[in-house]
Order: structure tokens, then C-alpha cells, then sequence
């Protein structure tokens, strides 16, 4: 099976879909990049953590229907559920911030592990055909910082709460799909694994680019907790286009269908993944100015130094490959928050990035 074979540019057309946590940076992303797929998109989600934010800025509320709530209530995500009855589910609810779990763990493990077990729960309650992406993380694996990238059968485990839970959510989702998930005729599930992603529209605090563009705006020097550590960082369309390639292909019952049920890795190619200096650096170059300096250790707590991830089976099996290089990526993120700080149409902005991905990888 491959992407150019498995229709997902047109997968979408008419389908109703559920997207948990599209008010979040690849939620909004993904969101928008469905509704030009002429798919009918539910977005169930707490509000927006930060102001800015893409959802507002790219004015999703007037493109889906917009239910704000907590996945942890599982009465109101059942009748939102029952409301929508999706074709196909994203899952993209999370608490996403590694140093956030320090602080809150009881919140992190309860919505990415609670959260993740009531997506599952509604679709083990569906009586129609439903395909369904849970999205996980990089961080899943018990990262013991080796050279070569982490393969989907890699051992899971964390040293932080955040990375613990994102593994305790892959066991969830296999445990599901082995007990209720196993026959043809069940829901089709997948997990999706992605590297470190950039792109415009991100505010979150304590991620590195948003923590970037607020120093450059404001004329600061953009401090940098670990410059030596290496992640594979990827432009948000990357791992999208893999997500959409599944759900694509999980709505399908022939053998396609039945291989795509499982976890898949989404990353970059091993150049790709580089040093948080040389990210910083490459920001400020495409920027056009600006200076950074390592700050004191705060005792946050742990963040691994080395992560890579191997992506040869969705390259192999899912004929999915990343389509921007590490300077193409930084360019088009660059280029998006200038237009939104420079007062321009980031909608329009968004949408020619999408385009322009998607002429590629068609």
C-alpha cells in the first residue's frame, strides 16, 4: 500500500470526523486541513490555552462545529460522540508539555491516559464501521539516548510523568485492540508516534520555537535550556499528512486496511534531526537578527538529550515520506508568524502552505 494508492487527498470528502483538542496547535492544523478535504469536522475540545492562538487566528469556529469540554467527562464526550457519529476519529487531546507534567502530573496522566480510554470506550460502544487515530508521541519510548532511531516495537516506558503517560496510552490502545478491536468488522485502530513539531501558529510556553518568536518580537535574547540536545524536529504538515494516510487507510476493510492497524512512527529522515543550537540558530538566520545564551539549570527536571525516530515501516508500508527538508520547514514557519506579526491573512497563509504541501505529496 502506499499514499499514492491509498486516495487520502479525496479519503475525506463528505465523511463526518471528530477531532479531540482542535483548538490546539496541530489539532487547528489538522482541522483546517480537513474542512479543505470537504470533510464535515466536529471539533471537541477545552478552549485554547494560549492567546494568540491558530484556532482563532485561522477562524476555525466558522468552518467546523465547535464542542468545548473536557475528554475526561465522558458523559458530555458521549453525547457529543452520539451527536457526531464519525466516520473517522483524530485524537490529539493532551496535556503536550514535558516540563507542564512536573508541575500537574495527576492532570497529564488523567487526560492522556483517561482521555484516551474514553475515545476508545465510544468507539467499543459503535455499532458503524469507524476508523481511529489516537495520537501519541516521540516521547513514548523508554529513551535510553542510543544513536539509532526507535522502532514502533521499541520497549515504552519515561523518565518524566509526560513521556509515562503517552506510554501508558499506547498500552491502552493495544490492550483495546486486542480484546474488542480484533475481527475486520470492529473499529480499526492506530496510533500515531510523531517527532518534535514546528510550524506557525504555535504559543505554547516552554516549547522551543514559540519561546523563540516571543524573544525575537520582543528584542530579547532567547534563552536556551539545552542546546546540545538533538530532536527530530518536522514541519506540522509532516506527520499530518501521515495521520491523514491512516485514517484514509483504517476506513478501508481489505488487507490495506487490516496492515494499517497498529503503531506507526512519523519523523524525519535521520539529517533532519538536529540540535536544539542549530535550530535556534537557524531561526534567528531565517528571522533576520537576534541573539541566544543558555541560562542557568532551573532543576526543571529531566529532558533526554538524544532522540531520534525510525520511520522505514510507514516508509515501507504506508509509501508515506517526509516532504520538507530541516531549512524548508524553518523557512515556512518563519514566514507564517511574520505574516500574522506583520498583520496579514494567515487563513490565506495556511491555506497556501497546505497546498503547497499537499501539491507535493500528491
Amino acid at each position: 500500500m502506499s499514499a499514492a494508492d491509498n486516495g487520502w487527498i479525496d479519503g475525506y470528502r463528505g465523511r463526518r470526523v471528530l477531532v479531540t483538542g482542535h483548538t490546539g496547535f496541530k489539532g487547528a492544523w489538522l482541522s483546517l486541513w480537513l474542512t479543505e478535504l470537504g470533510a464535515d469536522v466536529t471539533g471537541y475540545s477545552l478552549a485554547p490555552w494560549t492567546d494568540p492562538n491558530l484556532f482563532t487566528a485561522a477562524r476555525l469556529s466558522s468552518r467546523l462545529r465547535h464542542i468545548e469540554a473536557d475528554v475526561r467527562d465522558l458523559d458530555t464526550f458521549r453525547r457529543a460522540w452520539c451527536a457526531c457519529r464519525p466516520d473517522v476519529v483524530f485524537h490529539l487531546a493532551a496535556q503536550p508539555i514535558v516540563r507542564e507534567s512536573y508541575r500537574t502530573p495527576v492532570d497529564t496522566v488523567t487526560t492522556n491516559v483517561v482521555g484516551t480510554t474514553h475515545v476508545l470506550e465510544m468507539a467499543r460502544e459503535a455499532d458503524w464501521p469507524i476508523a481511529v487515530v489516537c495520537v501519541t508521541s516521540d516521547k513514548c519510548y523508554d529513551n535510553v539516548e542510543w544513536a539509532y532511531g526507535y522502532r514502533e516495537d521499541d520497549r515504552l516506558g519515561g523518565a518524566d510523568v509526560y513521556s509515562g503517560s503517552k506510554a501508558m496510552a499506547e498500552v491502552i490502545v493495544s490492550s483495546y485492540r486486542r480484546s474488542f478491536f480484533n475481527a475486520v468488522d470492529r473499529p480499526a485502530v492506530a496510533t500515531a508516534r510523531a517527532g518534535n513539531v514546528i510550524g506557525g501558529g504555535d504559543w505554547q510556553a516552554d516549547r522551543l520555537v514559540p519561546d523563540c518568536v516571543r524573544a525575537l518580537v520582543a528584542g530579547k535574547r532567547i534563552d536556551v535550556r539545552h542546546p546540545e540536545a538533538v530532536r527530530p524536529w518536522q514541519h506540522v504538515l509532516e506527520p499530518l499528512s501521515g495521520y491523514l494516510t491512516l485514517g484514509a487507510l483504517l476506513q478501508r476493510r481489505d488487507d490495506d486496511g487490516l496492515a494499517a492497524r497498529g503503531a506507526w512512527n512519523f519523523g524525519p529522515t535521520i539529517p533532519n534531526a538536529r540540535s536544539v543550537g542549530a535550530l535556534v540558530a537557524a531561526l534567528i538566520r531565517e528571522w533576520g537578527g537576534g541573539e541566544w545564551s543558555q541560562p542557568p539549570d532551573d532543576g526543571a527536571g529531566h529532558e533526554a538529550t538524544l532522540l531520534r525516530l525510525a520511520i522505514d515501516k510507514a516508509q515501507m508500508r504506508l509509501g508515506w515520506h517526509p516532504r520538507w527538508e530541516f531549512d524548508a520547514a524553518i523557512r515556512r514557519t518563519v514566514d507564517w508568524y511574520k505574516t500574522h506579526y506583520a498583520g496579514g491573512d494567515v487563513v490565506a497563509r495556511s491555506l497556501a502552505q497546505i497546498a503547497e504541501y499537499t501539491s507535493g505529496a500528491a
